[in-house]
């Protein structure tokens, strides 16, 4: 566990092919703006059921992109949400949205900070609930740190909820989903230079270059535990949010699923995680 190594300029890179993608995934139909300001709602149904109600609770969102999912909390009752992207473009697409919503700073606010550097970028210095997910951890190479900066905002009685895409996901072939066959424990970053992004395959785009880590279940379940937190549940789902193998088929509710008549392997996880009284 610990520090996985990667070229020097990664967050640079990062941060320059999403500073380009705010933009095309703002007006695509995948976050189909105009209906989320009709519905104020993304959240997912078993992230619902998992995270439980929040009314007036305050809630911060790390690595919240342009802050659909943390203005979806908003529109559950929390009292206060916060998001935090290390994207400028995406923190003021946010505001904006927020405005747009008549939601002011003291309901939702956004903060434009690295997520290492939370801490001390956030407004408070604990909060409820602290969120996170789906497709965050990916992009970061210390997850250690990461576990000890979130935990560290976890008011007392509190709790870190995250959902993400299941590690193993990224060891099976694109095509089926049930053949092993990249290394599980790859301590390598994959560096990537696919243009397009996943809201739109074939958009034009120059900053392509992006840096990414795996990191095993094990590995996020120790770091959330050393760093102080009680482990309350880990869940396994059989399901994702997009068509991440070729045979995976979407069901009524708009997950994709392995056909019937195909084993089942696990897709995305939840995890939550308690700071004692």
């Amino acid at each position: 566990m610990g520090i996985q190594t990667g070229p020097d300029d990664w967050r640079e890179a990062n941060r320059a092919m999403w500073d380009e993608r705010v933009p095309i995934h703002r007006a695509s139909d995948y976050y189909d703006h105009e209906g989320f300001c009709r519905s104020r709602d993304t959240m997912r149904d078993f992230e619902v059921a998992e995270v439980g109600d929040v009314t007036g609770r305050t809630l911060l969102h790390l690595q919240c992109h342009f802050g659909q999912d943390t203005l979806s909390w908003a529109h559950r009752g929390a009292a206060h949400v916060v998001g935090l992207d290390f994207s400028e473009p995406a923190i003021e697409t946010a505001r904006e949205t927020a405005a747009e919503l008549g939601y002011g700073p003291d309901r939702a606010s956004f903060v434009a900070a690295d997520v290492y550097d939370a801490a001390e970028a956030v407004p408070d210095s604990s909060y409820d609930i602290v969120y996170t997910g789906i497709g965050a951890l990916n992009w970061l190479p210390d997850i250690v740190r990461w576990a000890e900066t979130a935990a560290s905002l976890v008011a007392p009685g509190g709790f870190l909820y995250l959902a993400e895409f299941h590690p193993l996901c990224d060891a099976l072939d694109e095509e089926t989903g049930s053949r092993l066959t990249y290394d599980y424990f790859s301590r390598d970053a994959w560096v990537e230079e696919t243009p397009g992004t996943y809201t739109d395959f074939d958009a034009p785009t120059v900053n392509n270059r992006s840096v990414e880590w795996q990191h095993p279940l094990g590995d996020v379940v120790s770091a959330v535990a050393a760093a102080g937190l009680r482990i309350d549940f880990l869940h396994e789902h059989d399901m994702t949010m997009f068509q991440r193998f070729a045979a995976l088929q979407r069901g009524d509710d708009g997950f994709y699923r392995p056909p019937s008549d195909r084993p089942r392997m696990p897709l995305m996880y939840s995890l939550k995680a308690t700071r004692p009284a």
